[in-house]
């Protein structure tokens, strides 16, 4: 698995063999899969892309968001973004990322289109049969289209933005393709497998681990357009995938679905992969009761290319409440002055490995701060076993400070999940006169309970200090795209209320 290019994933697969499956649409074989992304490569050059050139594309989950990705970051810079945003959130990203192209689908994303600075162009482009269907406007003309090397940069995201103003992240073709090589490797991926897309490919989740990692192994990926509880059983009954991998919530609402163990569905599954946001011990317990493989919490940010570590297959232990070992990565753990914690102590998680960034781009502040002695700062706090197993507390500017005593919201999110009648529940800090900052806690329900009885729950598990003086039951949590909880905006909700 010596790739240097993320192109070069696709030269294990078996031409016959099938790459991309649309449910109730087209099969993409490796050798269609090959000459789609030549073809998309010399009409994005036609249509005037350089070597170096931002190419913003709008898709949801789809075949072509495949193609276009693995075209663009092989002769240029790919920057996918969120078929959802607004105007003015297309018009910040693409401002930021300096697109000169936008590539949508014919006739589709109009905010994307209206917000697409002054000399920039459009590209329109839809896989039609067994051809690339394209015409753009704008931009330019007859770009090289040569293809680019290990050094530079593929694709282009931005941090979540949850703490300070989102930062860009240039991913190199030899971060991307280490990255996805130790997820083949953890998983043990190979041309027999079959991946379900949950996680959307605008984001590392969907795109690294789901879409390219099997790609790389010569499996299949299985690219519903979007997630919907409803509708996914049907399609995992269709496509009889051999593992999948989502955030908790995806989870969550696919178990709502099902009552029985092993449903029709999981005839072929080896294990079930979580990922982008923590991962209860109690739902683990239930997700491995009700689909009979294990689950495998995993541990990934954008600026590691996605997987940094992950509890391993069997016969390895995987640890409930960790988010695994290294996975061709290391893994330390410093204090605030940079000095490696001893095993057991809680401090930063920090790492360092191929699939890490070089750093941000144009940002030298941000780079001074998330970077030291070689060490990339997660900004996660957390401890790390003899073993190796990394188990997180937190985001270190999410904890609580209660009078000098530092809380970790996510020991109250595991406590309050512990609960029978809890189906979710995050912990937050809010602004107290004496103390400084109070808890406060959120939870959405899947059995009646009172606040006083889960408050008094929380009592016989927690020091009297860490137990929410506050609990509100909502009817749903706030989240950010792949998932994971956003503690600020309740925080900003409830936190007067």
């Amino acid at each position: 698995m010596a790739w240097s290019t993320v192109a070069e994933i696709l030269e294990l697969g078996a031409a016959g063999d099938p790459a991309i499956v649309v449910p109730d649409g087209r099969t993409i074989t490796y050798a269609g899969l090959r000459d789609l992304c030549a073809e998309a490569q010399l009409a994005l050059g036609a249509s005037g892309v350089k070597p170096g050139d931002r190419v913003a594309m709008v898709y949801p989950n789809s075949a072509e968001a495949i193609v276009l990705f693995l075209a663009a970051s092989s002769i240029a810079v790919a920057c996918p973004l969120n078929p959802a945003y607004k105007e003015e959130e297309f018009r910040f990203f693409l401002e930021d990322t300096g697109a000169r192209f936008l590539v949508v689908p014919p006739g589709q994303a109009p905010e994307a289109r209206a917000a697409l600075p002054a000399g920039a162009g459009v590209i329109e482009a839809k896989i039609d049969g067994a051809r690339l269907r394209v015409s753009h406007s704008g931009g330019g003309s007859g770009g090289t289209g040569s293809a680019a090397g290990a050094d530079e940069v593929a694709l282009v995201l931005h941090t979540s933005g949850t703490t300070s103003r989102p930062k860009r992240v240039p991913l190199r073709h030899r971060n991307l393709t280490a990255s996805i090589a130790n997820v083949v490797r953890s998983y043990e991926l190979g041309p027999q497998d079959v991946s379900m897309c949950v996680m959307p490919l605008f984001h590392v989740h969907g795109l690294v681990a789901s879409a390219l990692a099997t790609l790389a192994s010569g499996g299949t990926v299985v690219v519903p357009e979007r997630f919907n509880a409803m509708g996914i059983w049907p399609l995992m009954q269709a496509a009889r995938p051999t593992w999948f991998s989502a955030s908790p919530t995806p989870h969550s609402l696919m178990l709502s679905r099902v009552r029985d163990n092993r449903p029709p569905g999981t005839e072929r599954l080896r294990f079930v992969r979580s990922c982008s946001a923590a991962l209860s011990p109690a739902q683990m317990a239930l997700m491995e009761e009700r689909l009979g493989v294990p689950v495998l919490e995993a541990y990934g940010m954008t600026e590691a290319s996605h997987q940094m570590a992950s509890n391993p297959l069997p016969p390895g232990a995987r640890m409930p409440g960790s988010v695994g070992r290294g996975t061709g990565v290391e893994i330390t753990i410093l204090d605030a002055d940079g000095a490696e914690q001893p095993i057991g102590q809680s401090g930063e998680v920090c790492i360092r490995g191929a699939n890490v960034i070089d750093g941000y781009e144009n940002n030298p502040e941000a780079n001074a701060s998330s970077f030291v002695n070689g060490w990339f700062r997660t900004g996660d706090l957390g401890t790390l076993d003899a073993g190796g197993y990394v188990r997180l507390l937190g985001r270190i500017k999410e904890l609580i400070n209660r009078g000098g005593e530092k809380i970790s919201p996510r020991e109250v999110d595991e406590v309050l999940e512990s609960h029978p009648a809890v189906a979710e529940a995050v912990c937050f800090g809010v602004p107290h006169p004496t103390w400084g900052e109070e808890v406060a806690a959120a939870v959405v329900l899947s059995a009646p309970a009172t606040e006083k009885e889960l408050l008094a729950f929380c009592r016989q598990r927690l020091a009297d200090f860490k137990v929410p003086r506050r609990l509100h039951i909502v009817e749903s949590i706030p989240k950010g795209p792949t998932g994971k909880a956003q503690r600020r905006s309740l925080a900003g909700q409830l936190g007067a209320a």
